[in-house]
């Protein structure tokens, strides 16, 4: 698979960054990033950034974020910590060459059975939902 550029961009030029422009509407909820999950060479060394390292969260979540257990690899990416538990993922399930952006619900998810809901048909599009929070 492979990544969107907005969003290689993103780790090269703000590798974990806590956006100024956090808040996106979900339905009638209003969702807030915590911060954009980093991809560190040495997650086990960063005591502060290292739990949000994007191979630990997918080590953390492992089969809540599948929905087959004869899938090699992944198809949701988490890319991004909200507050109160749940992430923004790269959704590569439908098949597409380019992912869509949904929210991954952990209160709702269970071992094979992620719950997502689609926010943005891209990740271009999911950053431009993005505004100060009210």
């Amino acid at each position: 698979m492979k990544l969107p550029s907005a969003y290689l961009e993103l780790l090269r030029t703000a590798n974990g960054a806590v956006p100024r422009e956090r808040a996106f509407s979900q339905g009638d909820k209003e969702r807030s990033i915590e911060r954009f999950l980093p991809l560190l060479e040495a997650p086990g060394d960063d005591r502060e950034m290292g739990w949000y390292d994007v191979t630990s969260v997918l080590t953390q979540l492992d089969a809540r974020l599948v929905d087959r257990d004869d899938l090699v690899g992944m198809n949701v990416i988490p890319i991004a910590a909200l507050f109160g538990g749940d992430f923004v993922c790269l959704d590569y399930r439908d098949g597409r060459a380019a992912p869509t952006v949904a929210v991954w619900d952990h209160e709702q998810s269970d071992e094979l059975a992620p719950h997502l809901d689609k926010v943005a048909d891209s990740f271009e599009s999911f950053l431009r939902l993005l505004h100060h929070p009210e």
